[in-house]
């Protein structure tokens, strides 16, 4: 769902500004829903460039896209996210994303996203499970890892490229919210 910040998103994200407004990012890159970008806009007051790309969308949870959680629902989502740990990617729910689609469509965004040799430093903005997909391609875990990455609205993976894999130097980090 394409939703903007509520209160408690909006004093996150100024708090994870405050926290790193020091680093010095060539780009910021986030996903093509709304939430991302207000996410990072005080970043963008201080004339960061920003470039979405749709391909660090979330998943589409289809029918059940905005649909209130009920236990029969709650079911049918750990149903779903238990194939997946058993490595059945092609489950999804009925409309949406399996974790095979959107790793193609993030492998497509990296691509874009690595392509520019000059942009040394960037924060990617996006997603709590589709990030988890993002860290399995990184990292080159398989996709039934997904769950060993724990996510919290506005935390931060800290990542670096060391010429030929990627290493995480801060996981899960929410320090800037207590």
């Amino acid at each position: 769902m394409d939703t903007s910040l509520n209160s408690t998103g909006l004093f996150q994200a100024q708090a994870f500004f405050e926290a790193y407004q020091h680093v010095p990012f060539d780009k910021i890159y986030t996903s093509a829903l709304r939430r991302t970008v207000e996410t990072i806009d005080p970043f963008l007051k201080k004339g960061i460039p920003l470039e979405q790309l749709p391909g660090l969308n979330e998943f589409s949870w289809g029918c059940k896209e905005g649909v209130p959680l009920t236990d029969e629902n709650h079911q049918y989502y750990m149903q779903v996210t238990t194939d997946w740990q058993k490595g059945i990617y092609e489950t999804c729910i009925e409309g949406g994303d399996n974790p095979l689609q959107v790793r193609a469509r993030q492998e497509k965004a990296l691509e874009k996203i690595m392509a520019n040799k000059d942009e040394e430093t960037v924060l990617i903005c996006m997603h709590g499970r589709a990030m988890r997909v993002l860290l399995c391609i990184l990292l080159n875990y398989e996709l039934s890892s997904m769950d060993f990455f724990p996510h919290t609205n506005t935390c931060l993976y800290h990542l670096v490229y060391t010429g030929s894999m990627y290493q995480i130097l801060e996981f899960n980090d929410i320090s800037h919210l207590q």
